[in-house]
């Protein structure tokens, strides 16, 4: 094998972590996302509320509808960060790269520590027991030849499986009569569209591949070199300025018509983004503004800007969209930075030799946290650090939207 990767898979993850705290909530059907008389979705749901059809992604109402009788509780996100990092301390320990696709998934590359198959075979065992035994919990670990091969076995043998793919023609043997759905990037739209040309199976595209392509273009090339096992990619660990934008959104319990009070929210948000920029040392270099309204038509509007990285700027830009769009009753508000650039890409200014710019916008920033707890009554000041952990921002939204 050129290259061997690992692909693991927590299972379960938020209600798995949730089910380890409280054994109480073991063997039932935990949800984990919004609750019954809210608006959102499943975060995660246990194998338990599975079999009632439940899943991620899933309206909460239609969770409801499918099981009534199930737990529902809201995500302690802050939490599932600190086990997502342990997660990373035991993985990085037999990998010369990962590249974590979410909290609970990531791809190792194990070429060099594992050397062979067996050797990944006992790199991949080493890393469920320790996952069991230092955390209390289960994963599915998949090994191959490729990253999509890595995915495709880790989730063979679902919960708590092990799998192996040691090679293209493994892949294709075991996946040529799934539905195309099967590979990677293939969506509920590009199936359909396959679907309607004929096309259903993997084995039709390695069959007819000229319509795939002809069909979907260069992403019909990708599909048909993936349906005859063909994936080059390498593990790539992920780098903040490598993402494409940060934003930060909240939907609302019901809908919105004060426009004002969604400029206070869109603040709010912003140091949300405003922080985790400042983690990486990141600015933006344009703002972007979203709005889904009551009818759940979805809108964004962006500026480009020279350089963004504080709260007070990037909210204020965020309010001047607001103002350009129609004032209908809004459901969901979100505002972001994109086009990312490190300090190192910034030009200095009068200001920055003057050192009057920070202060400044502290000061700014200082002076409409006052406003925000005057208006509605808060204590934002004091309870700074805890306002962006886990849900306290969205409980502090809609304390502010009923008040």
């Amino acid at each position: 094998m050129e290259q061997i990767i690992i692909h693991v898979d927590m299972d379960a993850f938020y209600a798995s972590v949730e089910m380890r705290d409280d054994p109480s909530l073991r063997g039932k059907p935990l949800i984990i996302g919004s609750l019954p008389h809210e608006r959102g979705v499943v975060a995660t749901c246990s194998y338990e509320a599975r079999k009632y059809g439940v899943h991620s992604a899933m309206n909460i109402k239609e969770a409801y509808r499918l099981c009534p009788g199930g737990i529902y509780m809201h995500p302690h996100f802050d939490k599932y960060r600190a086990v997502s990092e342990q997660l990373h301390q035991i993985w990085n320990t037999y990998a010369s790269a990962s590249e974590y696709i979410a909290l609970d998934e990531a791809y190792l590359d194990v070429t060099e520590q594992a050397a062979d198959l067996e050797g990944a075979r006992r790199i991949a065992m080493l890393i469920k027991q320790r996952t069991r035994d230092e955390l209390g919990l289960s994963c599915s670990v998949g090994v191959a030849y490729s990253k999509t091969a890595a995915k495709t076995a880790s989730e063979e043998k679902k919960p708590d499986g092990y799998f192996e793919i040691p090679a293209p023609e493994d892949f294709v043997r075991l996946i040529e009569d799934r539905d195309v759905s099967a590979l990677y990037t293939v969506g509920a739209r590009t199936a359909e569209k396959l679907h309607s040309a004929g096309i259903f199976t993997v084995r039709d595209i390695r069959e007819k591949p000229e319509i795939t392509v002809r069909l979907l273009g260069k992403q019909g090339q990708w599909i048909t070199g993936l349906a005859n096992g063909i994936d080059e990619r390498k593990v790539t660990p992920y780098r903040p300025e490598d993402a494409k934008s940060i934003s930060r959104e909240v939907t609302f319990q019901e809908d919105v018509s004060d426009y004002d009070f969604l400029k206070d929210v869109l603040f709010l948000l912003a140091l949300s983004v405003e922080r985790r920029a400042a983690r990486f040392s990141l600015h933006g270099r344009g703002v972007s503004l979203k709005l889904t309204y009551a009818d759940m038509k979805s809108i964004t509007r962006s500026r480009a800007v020279e350089y963004c990285d504080d709260a007070v700027m990037m909210s204020r830009i965020a309010e001047e969209l607001l103002d350009q769009v129609g004032h209908e009753p809004v459901r969901l508000v979100g505002v972001g930075i994109y086009n990312f650039a490190g300090e190192e890409g910034r030009q200095l200014t009068l200001e920055d030799f003057l050192d009057n710019a920070a202060g400044r916008k502290k000061d700014a920033r200082q002076r409409r946290l006052e406003q925000l707890q005057l208006r509605y009554g808060l204590d934002l000041t004091a309870h700074f650090e805890e306002l962006f952990r886990g849900e306290a921002l969205y409980r502090t939204i809609e304390y502010m939207r009923k008040h």
